[in-house]
């Protein structure tokens, strides 16, 4: 049974892929990890790759994503499959950095509910269910302002991946949401159009939390990819 390791996003847990485990686990051996306790992305996919058999899938989602390169940096001969999704490969820009403390003083002040409140919504799409709302606030709840600002460190100090793209060779399934503002669909193309085996999916109506949003699709896109 091949390992699919789903790499959660910023203050995701296992709730993200709670359908895509219920819709995959027939066939696959379904793991997420927990990356509360850290504040790089090396850090994350050391803590992956220490864990994982010796071949093995990996999909991460937004911050999962960087993750899952750094995995495919450190150990490619590993990796069987590998999924970018709601992500980016750029370095951290100078002007990311301002937006994003602003935030860890809001939760810091605030506390999780007043940075999910503000966070969420543009993240989105504006037809989204209710309900994905609320799944993923309680799961920013669950997080802290502490857990929050050690994301937050790992994400400004990222590695630019932009180099490593051309060097993967692996079959690539790249996923963005169709009105995902925050990693549009223009930068998911570039990504695919530098990964020598990757292919391009575009989720209808669904905005960045795409595990959440278009759950059935997702599924069905993973599993495509892995036969």
């Amino acid at each position: 049974m091949t390992v699919l390791y789903l790499l959660p996003g910023l203050l995701c847990d296992a709730a993200t892929f709670a359908a895509q485990r219920q819709a995959l686990s027939d066939t696959h051996d379904v793991r997420v990890p927990n990356f509360f306790g850290f504040d790089s992305i090396p850090a994350m996919a050391a803590q992956v790759l220490m864990d994982a058999p010796e071949q093995f899938a990996v999909l991460g989602f937004s911050m999962g994503g960087r993750v899952a390169l750094e995995i495919i940096r450190a150990a490619p001969h590993r990796v069987t499959h590998l999924g970018l999704l709601a992500t980016g490969a750029h370095p951290p820009r100078a002007e990311e950095a301002a937006p994003r403390q602003e935030l860890v003083e809001l939760a810091n002040t605030h506390g999780m509910a007043a940075l999910a409140a503000r966070w969420l919504p543009p993240m989105l799409a504006p037809t989204a269910d209710p309900m994905v709302r609320e799944i993923a606030t309680a799961m920013i709840c669950r997080a802290t302002p502490e857990i929050h600002a050690r994301q937050i460190n790992a994400l400004l100090h990222r590695p630019d991946a932009t180099d490593l793209l051309p060097q993967i060779s692996v079959p690539t399934l790249v996923v963005c949401g169709e009105l995902d503002a925050w990693a549009t669909p223009a930068q998911h193309a570039r990504i695919a159009a530098a990964i020598p085996r990757a292919g391009l999916v575009s989720v209808p109506g669904s905005g960045h939390f795409v595990p959440l949003e278009a759950p059935d699709a997702l599924s069905d896109e993973i599993r495509a990819w892995l036969a």
